[in-house]
């Protein structure tokens, strides 16, 4: 009896590896870093994984659950501890989050919009609400303050980032510096007494001004 031959297949692609949330995230992160968010869509988030565009909606409902979960995997390195001076804690983990988003402008602008829910995001407010409830923070202020903090982070990233995609951002805050310098002071006072602080301190002191404001805000103005 002759030996049994070892059968052979006919399939010439590799065998494909099975497709998971993670999986599903980490190939949107690699469409979005490569192609922009814009061309981030089911059908091309598909194609990536090669496979068809019903076995997405498997493990994401729509884009924008979508994108709240590449928010989620962005925040795994973010720091996210509850220490002392707990104002300058809370103003650095805020301006971190603020500058994770500047590199992700179309994401900060889609986040504006969402309800993230992801374990990260989740994390990050615990841990801001922590923050707060260690400066002595009423819980209730707390609760509407932390919404505040998030919302002005991700409206700097979208606006900031919108700006540096245009080509004619710069231009603009010329021409807009200019006209505030030559304001005549007899008609507009206030903008002369101003002027040269219009436009004074670098952009990370005025965002980390920014953060200290609210929380003075949120420390001191009760909820109704």
């Amino acid at each position: 009896m002759s030996p049994r031959r070892e059968p052979v297949s006919r399939r010439t692609r590799p065998t494909k590896a099975p497709l998971s949330r993670e999986a599903l995230v980490s190939a949107a992160m690699h469409v979005m870093r490569t192609e922009g968010l814009e061309r981030l869509t089911m059908r091309r988030l598909a194609a990536e994984l090669d496979t068809g565009p019903a076995a997405i909606y498997v493990y994401v409902r729509n884009v924008a659950e979508l994108h709240g979960a590449i928010l989620d995997e962005l925040l795994v390195n973010l720091e996210l501890e509850i220490d002392d001076p707990w104002e300058a804690t809370l103003v650095d983990l805020l301006c971190s989050y603020t500058e994770l988003l500047f590199d992700h402008p179309s994401l900060a602008r889609s986040v504006l919009t969402l309800r993230p829910t992801g374990l990260n995001y989740l994390r990050l407010t615990d841990t801001l609400l922590g923050l707060l409830h260690a400066g002595g923070v009423p819980v209730a202020r707390a609760a509407w303050g932390v919404d505040l903090l998030l919302q002005h982070a991700t409206a700097t990233a979208a606006e900031q980032g919108t700006r540096s995609e245009s080509a004619d951002a710069g231009r603009e805050d010329e021409t807009l510096q200019a006209v505030l310098r030559e304001a005549p002071a007899a008609g507009y006072p206030n903008i002369a007494r101003a002027r040269d602080d219009l436009f004074s301190g670098t952009g990370q002191q005025r965002l980390a001004w920014a953060f200290h404001a609210l929380i003075a805000g949120i420390r001191t103005v009760p909820t109704p």
